[in-house]
């Protein structure tokens, strides 16, 4: 029996690509071992279609406990993809030997969104972190491409074929010697360690079938040393010897599954966040296809296109400074041919000229964060290429993906190409809605809702949206498929994944709620509300609990397009959250500025005490005396205390104007605004009404204390006093603007004081400003006369 030959690649490594397909051509091996979800292994056939690449295999799984998705993508200079496809040329038997994607020992990591192939080199970072000292790179991606990319020229028809057999053991010794390094001594966890003993029962059973024929082993090359080594040992007792390993099965009650899903060049990027294989497939495509020169040169190209298009200047003299720099970068860095760091350091050194206040993206790994300079974004975008992969049409698809398709074909959306205008309260358009919002919440692009109701209490009744680029939709509705057969249950999956991951978050199980209305998913719809019936009491965020109280009240009120008003659930739930208001209210203190959730909470529990008085425990007139009693606790927050003074008057609680008085008077500078927008946003209306109808109007009460502010008082207080009047629509401050010049006796346009075009805040410091200088100036005898 021979030993296995093993080769350790790096995912998405056009050398390592090369390489498989060399030692393919002169091993003619009897089986290829394939580091790969061995679910898959039915199906190669379906894999091996004539797809345009990139792809990848989506794999799901769902139970009670667990949620867990999962790409492997293939491009053309994947090593598993020429692997495959070489193998089966060659005449071998290829097989993928990894546990399914879905298996718990691919989730050691703990992210339910994974690729396959994480780089091994980020979890057991010391050594790479040592051989960049040492070679004096920045990342492991740049030590790489020294070591490995451009040491080796390629084929110039991109095929992976040729190249002389020295070159081959070549840089197989150099990449055993760096995976060996790599691995070193380090334990595996539990997650590889069972992954590489799955795998090394395959390279057993494959040599047990294959005699004295050879048989070749692909895997990420930090496995190489481990299944080297595993291998070797004889087969466990009771294993079946020449028989395959049996494949892992879903758990019953659990739901798992593969599908092939188009793929993209955006996705594949680690710079979009993808965690495997190399930055910049488009320039390691150019790479595979050519060879480190012409892909040099063809990155700067791109680069160049790219910066020009987006009306960035590039003069002749910019590029000769930037080839020139690139070459020189390469010589002093020992790179036989200049790599792709060494061309965008190049480009970067002659292009940019603005200090830069973070390190470039490519010396790091990870995705572009805000404020990237622009030449940066727009560099990093012609490396990443705009491939987009197809799936051959013979590939089979999810049940989902038709069942879309025949219910948009029979609502007459499958072609849409203009804006569609949705009148909700007819149920041919209102069925309409609910297909385009489950594909909303699914993330199947191809629609984008323009307008329509906000919440259950938006007393509108017409959606409009509008088509858009769908070039995501059919790789969105496979990975969608993951959820159901159809799309009200997917839909409904979805929401109900959401629901569980949501937690004790009541505010967000309140947004959950609209959706599910908007999607029409009944069943949901009521485990939501059994779960916020049972959670509002125990919630202790005034503004998480005002979410859940406007939202459910709404509903409940006007929700009569949806089919949900007055009904049973939501009304207990309604009566729970505004008496819980209430008691949180009461016993809050501290805290400074103006909260706005925990202020449109107490507004959410005057509408309930005005339109839904019978669901609530608390009655009007205890309502009103605990606002009278928050309203007068000075521990209070300034808002909390407006909000409740505004409460009373809302409810029609008669009012005594010296208390008023009393508290904007002794209020202090930096916090009456803030009780005026606590009363404002609970007693707006009322406000509104009273201005105009004699000199005890509050208008009146606060031009007043304002009036009498020093100029650095009425500085400090300003912008609070500004958020409190933004309250109010506009005709409603034109009536009090109206007011305040009647009050002083002026005439003038009350709306062209409001339509200023000048910042009031950037006015009133440059005003202190001035008045500073001038008093700065009497003091030393520099005033002019006045």
């Amino acid at each position: 029996m021979r030993s296995p030959v093993f080769l350790g690649v790096r995912h998405h490594s056009p050398a390592c690509a090369r390489l498989v397909a060399r030692t393919i051509g002169s091993l003619r091996p009897a089986y290829v071992l394939v580091e790969g979800p061995a679910d898959m292994n039915d199906r190669l056939e379906e894999l091996l279609l004539g797809h345009t690449l990139p792809i990848a295999v989506f794999s799901h799984y769902r139970d009670e406990q667990r949620v867990a998705t999962s790409w492997t993508p293939l491009c053309d200079y994947s090593p598993e993809w020429i692997a495959l496809r070489e193998g089966r040329a060659a005449g071998a038997q290829v097989r993928f030997i990894d546990l399914p994607a879905w298996h718990p020992a691919l989730a050691e990591g703990g992210d339910r969104y994974a690729n396959r192939y994480a780089d091994a080199e980020a979890r057991y970072a010391e050594a790479t972190t040592r051989l960049c000292t040492h070679f004096a790179v920045d990342s492991v991606d740049a030590l790489w491409d020294g070591l490995f990319e451009v040491t080796d020229p390629g084929d110039a028809d991109g095929s992976g074929a040729g190249g002389e057999p020295g070159d081959a053991e070549d840089l197989r010794a150099r990449l055993d010697a760096y995976f060996s390094l790599v691995r070193g001594d380090a334990e595996a966890d539990p997650g590889d360690r069972a992954r590489e003993e799955y795998m090394a029962s395959w390279v057993r059973a494959a040599l047990a079938r294959a005699g004295d024929r050879p048989v070749l082993v692909v895997t990420g090359g930090f496995h190489q040393p481990a299944l080297r080594a595993l291998s070797a040992l004889p087969s466990p007792q009771g294993a079946g010897g020449a028989d395959w390993p049996s494949v892992p099965e879903p758990p019953e009650g659990a739901l798992g599954g593969s599908f092939l899903v188009p793929y993209s060049f955006h996705r594949l990027d680690a710079f979009a966040g993808y965690q495997s294989g190399m930055p910049s497939p488009g320039y390691y495509q150019q790479l595979w296809e050519t060879d480190p020169a012409n892909a040099a040169r063809g990155l700067l190209r791109a680069v160049t296109e790219r910066l020009r298009t987006r009306g960035i200047r590039l003069s002749t003299a910019d590029l000769i400074a930037a080839r020139t720099l690139a070459q020189g970068l390469a010589r002093l860095r020992g790179h036989p041919y200049e790599t792709r760091v060494d061309v965008l350091d190049g480009l970067a050194g002659a292009v940019i000229a603005d200090d830069l206040d973070r390190p470039l993206p490519w010396t790091t790994r990870g995705t572009l964060g805000a404020g990237t300079h622009p030449v940066v974004v727009e560099m990093v975008a012609a490396c990443t290429g705009e491939a987009v992969g197809r799936l051959h049409p013979d590939t089979p698809l999810p049940p989902l993906v038709h069942d879309v398709a025949a219910h948009l074909a029979r609502l007459g959306l499958a072609d849409a190409d203009a804006p569609v205008t949705l009148d909700l309260t007819k149920a041919p358009d209102l069925s309409r809605s609910r297909a385009l919002h489950r594909l909303r919440v699914l993330g199947v692009p191809g629609f984008s809702r323009v307008s329509g109701p906000a919440d259950g209490a938006d007393p509108v009744f017409t959606e409009v949206w509008t088509p858009g680029p769908a070039a995501r939709r059919e790789a969105a509705l496979i990975e969608a498929g993951a959820y159901g057969a159809r799309l009200d249950e997917a839909a409904a999956a979805l929401l109900g994944e959401r629901m569980h991951a949501a937690g004790p978050a009541v505010g967000a199980l309140a947004g959950l709620l609209f959706d599910a209305v908007l999607c029409g998913v009944g069943p949901l719809c009521e485990d939501l509300l059994v779960s916020l019936a049972a959670r509002v009491g125990q919630v202790g965020d005034l503004g998480s609990l005002g979410e859940v109280l406007a939202a459910t009240l709404g509903l409940w009120r006007h929700d009569r397009v949806f089919g949900v008003a007055r009904d049973r659930l939501l009304g207990a739930v309604v009566g729970g959250a505004a008496d819980r208001v209430f008691w949180l209210a009461e016993g809050l203190h501290g805290d400074r500025g103006a909260d706005l959730p925990r202020l449109r909470a107490m507004a959410a529990a005057r509408d309930a005490l005005r339109h839904a008085p019978d669901l609530m425990s608390v009655t009007p007139q205890a309502a009103a005396e605990a606002a009278a009693r928050i309203s007068r606790d000075p521990r209070a927050p300034a808002d909390l205390r407006g909000a409740a003074f505004g409460l009373r008057w809302a409810l029609g609680v008669p009012g005594d104007p010296g208390p008023v008085v009393q508290a904007l008077a002794s209020a202090a500078v930096d916090t009456l605004g803030d009780w005026l927008t606590g009363l404002f946003a609970v007693a707006r209306e009322e406000v509104a009404r009273a201005t105009g109808t004699g000199e005890d109007s509050l208008v009146d009460v606060v031009d007043g204390v304002v009036s009498a502010m020093a100029e650095g008082d009425f500085l400090t207080g300003l912008p609070a006093l500004r958020q409190a009047f933004a309250f109010f629509p506009p005709r409603e401050r034109e009536r009090i603007a109206e007011h305040l010049l009647h009050r002083r006796g002026l005439r003038g346009s009350a709306r062209s004081l409001l339509r200023t075009s000048a910042d009031p805040l950037l006015q009133a410091r440059a005003r202190a400003l001035e008045e500073n200088v001038i008093q700065l100036l009497d003091r030393h005898g520099l005033g002019a006369p006045r």
